[in-house]
């Protein structure tokens, strides 16, 4: 029998990868590929939707040469994307209407604060599971529509004028647009479905003037029925199912194999995103935190997460590099090390606000306790700690909602290979930190998914044999400094709240 593999784009913020995996769950070729990053006004963050598409077709080209395989080959395809980044296109020419509006971008911020001042913020959130927030994909919508004027409303009622999220953009465009689909955790996402009855909300499409007839179908993430099939012209050379989609935090959270209750991964890219799966009943928050579907298959009911986003950690490890205080992310390592400590110097990395547990908008970095001896490696180290003391306001709120202490953290993303930032998360949460062999679980995950789809795999109980720990990072200081420390963060971070005026 011949060799076959499945395939994974991952779309992320900052660039697109495409990865190829065997039956044992190891890569045998991957290809990535940065796209260009626009910010036309402060706090506005845009996407090229040609663009995305264009690095999708090359970085999938690249990763099947890279493999040494054909599309053909390939079992089946899934989806793993950057979330709530909004985008609109025409339905007949694949056109976009304008730049996507990035899950960063902070300019509907006044619109979540009109909704607040309404009342409307416990009705979104007992509909959604989720905090109201310029984040989320409604309100961009609402903005690139009420942008572009009644007109192009009118259309999109009629069908004629798409919107969606990233796997949505990608689903249409790998299918020569015979796909308008998007899959329930990317839906969860957009601040417009009913996270209980897993529909469109007509409440919610009303208030923000999304009308449904442009919005994609709903589908499980790992869909036994298939998206679609790639078109043989393209990219892949051949009919491909695109057989799953989740949102990339979700799809890392499968591809840590944490299917059952109270199992627990943080991600950490551009920001950092702890999800906790909470099983088959939906877990409201009480500490600020997000309900969101954690992935669907087929036939079968849905499970569900606590989520704690925190909008910038690896952005901040990058902003080291923009002021020059590293020539090389890998250097940060060495400078944290150099010191024994930050010299009771913090660094709250709220660039784009605060996410959860905290949720305010008009948040701003902020860096104290700078003084003449102050040096840049007890900088670096305070931007290291920060992101150790933001996934512990994050894990501590989801532990008093789920009632439970975490046993271990599995992480996950380009930045966990520095294993200072290991170190710190283990002594800040006082918890045992797991790093996988395959840290790029995003793409792994969504692999996974395609693979169950399409019958590459028999069961998650086969997926769960192959995933393999590569270091285990235990607390190194006691719990009462690690509090005391926390403590001083919580003071810092008090100091970067509602900073922003316009």
């Amino acid at each position: 029998m011949p060799d076959t593999y499945v395939g994974a784009i991952d779309q992320g913020t900052t660039g697109t990868r495409f990865m190829v995996f065997d039956r044992a769950g190891r890569v045998v070729g991957r290809a990535y590929e940065t796209h260009e990053q626009h910010y036309p006004k402060s706090g506005w963050v845009e996407h090229d939707p040609v663009q995305i598409w264009e690095t999708t077709e090359a970085v999938v080209r690249e990763g099947l040469e890279d493999a040494g395989v054909e599309g053909g080959d390939l079992a089946g395809v899934g989806i793993a994307n950057q979330r709530e980044t909004a985008l609109l296109w025409e339905a007949g020419t694949g056109t976009p209407v304008a730049n996507a509006i990035v899950w960063q971008d902070r300019r509907t911020t006044d619109r979540i604060e009109e909704l607040e001042a309404a009342g409307k913020t416990d009705w979104i959130r007992e509909t959604t599971g989720l905090e109201p927030d310029a984040y989320f994909s409604a309100t961009k919508f609402e903005w690139l529509f009420d942008d572009a004027g009644e007109d192009l409303r009118e259309r999109a009622r009629d069908g004629e004028v798409l919107a969606g999220t990233v796997d949505a953009w990608l689903a249409y465009n790998l299918t020569s647009a015979s796909a308008h689909v998007t899959d329930v955790t990317n839906a969860s996402r957009t601040m417009l479905f009913d996270v209980r009855n897993l529909e469109w909300d007509d409440g919610l499409l009303s208030e923000f003037g999304v009308p449904r007839a442009c919005l994609p179908d709903v589908r499980p993430s790992i869909d036994d029925g298939y998206y679609g099939h790639t078109d043989p012209e393209g990219a892949f050379g051949a009919k491909v199912p695109v057989a799953a989609a989740l949102g990339d935090q979700q799809a890392a959270l499968f591809g840590q194999t944490c299917f059952e209750s109270g199992e627990a991964k943080n991600t950490t890219g551009t920001g950092s995103f702890v999800l906790m799966n909470t099983g088959s009943e939906p877990v409201t928050s009480e500490h600020g935190l997000l309900t969101t579907v954690a992935f669907q298959r087929s036939g079968e009911s849905p499970a569900y997460a606590l989520e704690g986003s925190i909008f910038v950690t690896g952005g901040a490890i990058e902003w080291l590099g923009d002021l020059s205080l590293v020539d090389d992310p890998e250097e940060t390592e060495r400078l944290a090390t150099a010191v024994d400590s930050t010299d009771d110097v913090y660094v709250v990395p709220a660039f784009a606000g605060l996410g959860a547990p905290h949720w305010d908008g008009r948040a701003r970095g902020t860096i104290v306790g700078l003084t003449r001896a102050t040096r840049r490696e007890h900088v670096v180290r305070a931007t290291l700690e920060a992101i150790a003391f933001r996934t512990r306001d994050v894990v501590d709120a989801m532990e008093a909602d789920a009632d439970l202490d975490l046993n271990d953290l599995r992480v996950d993303g380009g930045a966990v290979g520095n294993d200072a930032l290991c170190q710190f998360q283990a002594d800040v949460l006082g918890t045992r930190v797991v790093r996988p062999v395959v840290d790029e679980t995003t793409a792994l995950g969504a692999a996974y998914a395609a693979g169950l789809a399409t019958g590459y795999w028999d069961d998650r109980e086969a997926l769960r044999e192959q995933w393999r720990v590569d270091r285990e990072f235990a607390p190194d200081i006691d719990r009462e400094t690690a509090d005391r420390r926390y403590g001083r963060w919580e003071e810092a971070v008090e100091r970067s709240l509602d900073w922003t005026r316009d």
